[in-house]
């Protein structure tokens, strides 16, 4: 810039210094908070240490099935028809448990649907082991070391003792004969919604003394889609002694295929967007817990798994039993709460991924969950919630809009000084700085409009991408999904040609109109003088657009919404201070044809 040329205005700079702010924590507050998190949790990794038993009885060398000898290539509905089964079907759930392993391997959730529409297929939580995106729970008990009793496993049939079907009211029994004085049975029952309580018993017929360890594992086969990346997580997940574990699908194949932890109590866990299956054992018993990959042919499978650490040691003629629990299902907010607290499961919570921001998103979802109750919508409870925002932040946004209303007024000082010193930069900015105080003005406080609304659009961001309230929750017209993109588009004018642009030309009605209200409330500015700082102006509500274009249809509606009251806040407090609004003005001086034809 030559000596003659005139320096950025500060009413600009405060605007590209927002934009700059903005973008920054948008683009990067992932990286820099959420990096170190999972180095930390690296770190934390150790390796596994020895187990301790009852004495006389080690567990030394006992471990977790995980690897089955095949890796089958059967269908879902081919493999359901191959074993005997006994039916599940409650309100919330269907499906069926494999009489072959006594596994859970079939279910789904009722309440649920792949997409919108009602009619298509609901959700398909659990497959069985050798299928497609295998996934399936098994407990059971393993042999300490050097032990030939023969125990139940993964081939193993078992026989129904009661109960035909599993139901919210009726539990079902299951047995197992090993042949050689040992009797297993298996009692399972649905406790809550969606939580699963096995009662696990032995008795010993024999004439010797038994030892046995009680586990239970969760297997994924094949690596599932993830979509969170850094928004939310996926992958194995649990609690150890109050310190949550995190392990991206990627990470626990990179780190040696296996983390171990030892804790009392706990649990472990996979979790998707919005379903979790979470081995819950009784939390007074020392466990081991795994998270660990492996292969099985050329196939990547995942297990969470926990295993005592103490025997149960069975005399000649006794009998014993345990019970565990298993989550499998919806992570329904109010349910994760509402289940860590009855079963005492420490941070049970957790499996809700509220981020860093927690202390904004969680009553941010309050919120919302208490406008949607007397709403009816949860589009309208955004719109409810944003002008519950604009109320409480409006003291602060009114001092921002006064100092910047102030800032305009001196704007024929500013040039006073910068023509008075036209080589002197230096100067220009004292005298400058020197007025703004003497006005008790700041040059940040157009920054704070923007800023401020950072943290609160990246809660409610949050809760739309996380939380299974938003899931599919309709809005009016084209809206059926608040949780999804707008599923119009500006390049197939709105569904008239028949084409399906690629998902960057996606550009629906709303994030065009969140566009044009950010444009409008930009204008309520003068047009800088500075060709560069006008360009700027007229491009980043278009970039924005664009940003916005993929991201829910609930944030760009809180979005748009939020600037169009931002734009009838700014011009009452303007008009109070006595500031000059010329709206139309600055929207000729902002498009070149319009300014030409003026000239």
């Amino acid at each position: 810039m030559t000596p003659n040329q005139n320096p950025l205005k500060p009413d600009s700079k405060n605007f590209i210094l927002a934009i700059v702010l903005s973008m920054a924590i948008i683009f990067a507050w992932q990286y820099f908070f959420v990096t170190p998190q999972l180095q930390q949790q690296q770190q934390q990794q150790a390796a596994q240490q020895t187990t301790t038993a009852e004495p006389g009885q080690s567990t030394a060398g006992a471990q977790v099935p995980g690897n089955p000898a095949e890796a089958g290539t059967s269908t879902r509905d081919q493999a359901i028809a191959a074993t005997g089964r006994v039916k599940i079907d409650t309100p919330l759930l269907e499906g069926s448990i494999n009489l072959t392993g006594a596994q859970l391997d079939d279910l789904k959730l009722k309440q649920y649907h792949e997409l919108p529409d009602p009619t298509s297929p609901v959700i398909t939580l659990l497959s069985p082991s050798g299928t497609p995106n295998a996934y399936f729970a098994e407990q059971g008990f393993v042999g300490t070391n050097g032990s030939t009793v023969k125990l139940p496993d993964s081939k193993s049939v078992w026989t129904v003792s009661s109960g035909s079907t599993l139901t919210g009211t009726t539990p079902v029994t299951l047995s197992f004969d090993n042949g050689e004085g040992l009797v297993f049975t298996r009692e399972i029952s649905l406790s809550d919604d969606y939580v699963f309580t096995i009662k696990q018993g032995v008795e010993n017929k024999s004439g010797a003394p038994v030892s046995l360890i009680p586990y239970a594992r969760v297997q994924r086969q094949d690596t599932p889609s993830v979509a969170g990346f850094y928004v939310f997580f996926e992958g194995l997940l649990g609690v150890q002694d109050g310190t949550l574990t995190e392990a991206h699908y990627s990470d626990v194949a990179e780190e040696g295929g296996k983390i171990t932890k030892e804790s009392k109590g706990g649990w472990v866990a996979f979790t998707d967007k919005y379903w979790a299956t979470a081995l819950i054992p009784d939390q007074t018993r020392n466990l081991t817990s795994t998270y660990q990959h492996f292969k099985i042919g050329a196939r990547d499978a995942y297990q969470v798994d926990w295993l005592a650490r103490e025997a149960l040691t069975l005399a000649p003629g006794s009998a014993t039993s345990t019970t565990d629990h298993i989550y499998a299902g919806a992570k329904i907010v109010n349910s994760m709460y509402a289940i860590g607290e009855k079963y005492n499961i420490d941070k049970f919570d957790l499996m809700i991924d509220w981020g860093w921001f927690y202390f904004l998103t969680k009553p941010m979802y309050k919120l919302l969950h208490f406008a949607n109750s007397f709403l009816g919508n949860f589009g309208l409870a955004i719109l409810f919630v944003t002008v519950l925002v604009k109320l409480v932040l409006f003291p602060l946004a009114n001092k921002s809009y006064a100092s910047m209303s102030k800032m305009k007024k001196l704007q024929p000082e500013m040039e006073r000084i910068k023509a008075a010193f036209p080589d002197d930069r230096m100067k220009q900015q004292q005298e400058i700085m020197e007025m703004y105080k003497k006005e008790k003005v700041s040059p940040l406080s157009g920054c704070l409009p923007i800023v401020i609304q950072i943290p609160i659009f990246f809660s409610l961001y949050k809760v739309i991408l996380t939380t299974i309230d938003l899931r599919h929750a309709p809005f009016y017209g084209w809206i059926h999904d608040l949780s999804a993109p707008d599923p119009t588009s500006l390049f197939n004018l709105f569904g008239l040609i028949p084409w399906t642009p690629p998902h960057l030309l996606m550009l629906g009605v709303w994030p065009i109109l969140m566009g044009i209200t950010m444009w409008v409330q930009m204008r309520l500015n003068p047009t800088p003088t500075d060709p560069v700082q006008a360009s700027m102006f007229n491009w980043m509500p278009l970039i924005f657009t664009f940003m916005l274009g993929s991201m829910p249809a609930g944030l760009v509606i809180y979005w748009t919404w939020s600037n169009l009251l931002s734009i009838i806040q700014q011009s009452y407090i303007m008009k109070r201070n006595g500031t000059d609004i010329n709206l139309f003005g600055n929207i000729r001086d902002s498009l070149p044809f319009l300014k030409k034809t003026k000239a």
